[in-house]
């Protein structure tokens, strides 16, 4: 037996439920993992709230995110005690995720946990982490180089922000940290960024073309904000959108794009190739220090997850939420 929390949905009604499962229930897979630590993602929250269309199949555990030990295995790849991580892969969505104390997996989804982390602080890197990767890899493609300019990165205090703020600033970049809390301009100067900006200035609409600032966006808000972000983009620069925590819309021109040459990012990173995960992950690992995430982690217990749940999707939880799924 291992405890998860299920979703069922019953009468249109998302009902979520701490229960005690049988190990026969987990679904196929080649490798068997013991779950140490889990996430709770603004995905998660609206799947476990019913919030949002997240779930594809019922019952479901959701989590997007997982970490812990081998327990066994019939892929060569992978052998008992071994350490690993899954993000993504329809975890949580249309199969069973990491908020469960056992996971039955396919080989391909797994990676190895980086040797500069520990399961707990894999999860406060893990998707909104990889993440944030993609987009600073996407904004490096586009020959963006530290001292070229401001970046700007919206939803800083949120999970992505914070893991994007912290890489961003280790590859030397000068950030600008956009929050609507102003008492996390502290956290947000210790993770690196340079300046806090108020994100009232990106809330309402604005012109179609503003002032030239931005040398490079990772946007986690949508809306209103991504549109005055590559309004105020400058010159050749690159916006990467990975977020809708305002909105799905985008009410914008296209006179950014046709007349700064500004380039927008779509940046999705369930179904990445595992070559571009190790990329990313090895990214984190060189520049994102161990001890620059302790501040960021929020813990709590598998029992605490569904009370917790409504907090994140109302704006009020900072960092990465970790959870520890055996307590």
């Amino acid at each position: 037996m291992f405890k998860a929390i299920l979703l069922n949905r019953i009468n249109k009604t998302t009902h979520a439920e701490l229960l005690n499962l049988d190990e026969s229930q987990l679904p196929e897979g080649d490798v068997e993992v013991r779950v140490e630590y889990s996430t709770l993602n603004y995905k998660d929250a609206l799947a476990i709230t019913g919030r949002g269309a997240i779930v594809k199949n019922w019952p479901l555990i959701p989590g997007i995110d997982l970490s812990g030990i081998v327990e066994s295995s019939t892929h060569p790849d992978w052998q008992p005690g071994q350490r690993v991580v899954v993000t993504g892969w329809g975890l949580g969505e249309d199969r069973w995720g990491g908020l469960s104390q056992k996971a039955r997996l396919k080989s391909e989804w797994l990676l190895a946990i980086p040797e500069a982390y520990s399961s707990l602080q894999s999860m406060a890197i893990a998707t909104a982490g990889f993440t944030a990767a993609l987009c600073v890899m996407a904004l490096q493609r586009h020959g963006l180089k530290a001292g070229e300019g401001e970046i700007l990165v919206t939803g800083a205090a949120g999970g992505v922000g914070s893991i994007a703020v912290a890489l961003l600033a280790g590859l030397g970049y000068q950030v600008s940290a956009s929050t609507g809390r102003v008492s996390e301009a502290d956290y947000l100067h210790t993770l690196g960024a340079s300046h806090i900006v108020d994100r009232a200035e990106f809330l309402a609409p604005g012109k179609p073309l503003q002032s030239e600032r931005w040398a490079g966006v990772v946007d986690t808000v949508g809306s209103h904000t991504l549109a005055n972000a590559c309004a105020s983009t400058r010159w050749n620069g690159a916006v990467a959108a990975c977020g809708l925590a305002q909105g799905a819309d985008f009410p914008a021109t296209v006179l950014p794009f046709i007349l700064r040459g500004v380039t927008l990012y779509g940046i999705n990173s369930v179904y990445i190739d595992n070559n571009t995960r190790r990329v990313a992950w090895d990214l984190l690992a060189k520049h994102v220090d161990a001890a620059k995430l302790q501040p960021m982690i929020v813990e709590i217990a598998l029992s605490e997850v569904i009370e917790y749940a409504p907090q994140l999707i109302d704006g009020k939880v900072r960092g990465r939420t970790v959870v520890d799924v055996n307590r």
